[in-house]
């Protein structure tokens, strides 16, 4: 099968990116960038200036910005945590939203191309996903590929894709123990792959180059409640996969991952990690058995009853671990009602009086 020229989508896509600093990381991606909107959520003192390159379509929220749109729902955005994108999510009225870290920088491959990721995610959710039935030469709909002998024909015609989950060249992202024991390990290995991950599978999801259909999947891509305040950090992408990767299963939707891949160029510190971690990794044995387990009813035909259901058998199956656990299900309906605020209005998601905006 033959993949058409993907379209741009510069019209139905919003860009956002979390930050503690400065973004002159946006230079090196200013060709493939700079045609879309930018949404920068400024994590940590809202006092600070953060700096953008000139040039580029944006509008900027901080801390402030945030208290002053949600009120009271807003302590359900995390603080001090790259968790903050979430609130990007939420006020977008795009269809399509790519999210990327601010030490990500553009890969190359093999043959030494600078690497389009945002045109790679845009094929990837332009193109059905397969989770029912596995095909052996990975995505069919890449041009050069095909469903393999053996696979039904009834089943070709494929799913949509809500979420493409992008790889990283360089800085690998492991886990605080496994940055320990591989401090100087480095990913070299482009494999040059797309493919569905199967219907029942759970995977640990990355937010640093990620994209997804936000009218599919939208109010699912809750990054948790991480950083100050809470017991845990860095697992507020891999909660919302989980939490994802259930809801597309049961609605019918397609996960990717493989291409494209980003030039990940920092490493985050392992002994900060490992403090950020360290409940995480030991909560992680019982959070995966339960979401492998969860099912959901069959009136929940919509993410938002889906996502609340899973946030009352958070608190039913995990609260009793952790009372973080209770606190982080009540986080989700904060978040379920403070999106439906934001998006049932058509106003609320407006740039506030006080927030710093820029145009090309």
């Amino acid at each position: 099968m033959s993949v058409p020229i993907t379209p741009a989508l510069k019209d139905e896509l919003d860009i956002v990116i979390p930050t503690i600093r400065n973004l002159d990381f946006l230079e090196m991606w200013r060709p493939f960038f700079q045609q879309y909107h930018l949404i920068i959520v400024q994590d940590g003192d809202p006092t600070k200036t953060i700096n953008v390159p000139e040039g580029f379509d944006y509008e900027l929220y901080n801390r402030n910005d945030i208290n002053r749109i949600l009120g009271p729902k807003a302590s359900c955005i995390s603080f001090k945590d790259s968790a903050c994108r979430c609130f990007g999510y939420m006020v977008s009225k795009k269809k399509y939203i790519y999210t990327i870290d601010d030490d990500c920088f553009v890969a190359k491959d093999p043959t030494g191309k600078d690497i389009n990721a945002l045109e790679q995610h845009i094929k990837n959710l332009l193109c059905p996903s397969t989770p029912n039935f596995f095909n052996t030469l990975y995505d069919p709909y890449r041009e050069g590929a095909d469903f393999v002998r053996g696979y039904p024909f009834s089943m070709r015609e494929g799913i949509k894709t809500a979420v493409s989950h992008g790889l990283w060249l360089n800085i690998p992202d492991y886990d605080a123990p496994t940055q320990m024991v591989k401090p100087r390990e480095r990913n070299s290995r482009y494999v040059d792959a797309v493919m569905t991950i199967p219907k029942g599978t759970l995977f640990p999801m990355c937010g640093m180059n990620l994209a997804f259909d936000r009218e599919l999947i939208g109010p699912a891509m809750y990054f948790g409640l991480m950083g100050d305040g809470q017991p845990i950090g860095r697992y507020d992408d891999m909660w919302a996969g989980w939490c994802v990767k259930v809801i597309c299963d049961h609605l019918g939707l397609g996960v990717k991952t493989g291409l494209p891949y980003i030039w990940h160029s920092k490493a985050s510190n392992p002994f900060v990690n490992l403090r950020k971690e360290y409940k995480g990794i030991f909560w992680q044995e019982e959070i995966i058995p339960f979401f492998q387990a969860v099912v959901l009813p069959k009136d929940c035909t919509t993410v938002q009853k889906c996502y609340l259901y899973l946030s009352e058998q958070v608190k039913e199956k995990l609260g009793p671990i952790d009372p973080y656990f209770t606190k982080l299900a009540d986080a989700m309906v904060t978040w379920i009602d403070a999106w439906d605020q934001i998006n049932s209005t058509g106003t609320g998601a407006k740039l506030p009086n006080g927030a710093a905006n820029g145009k090309a």
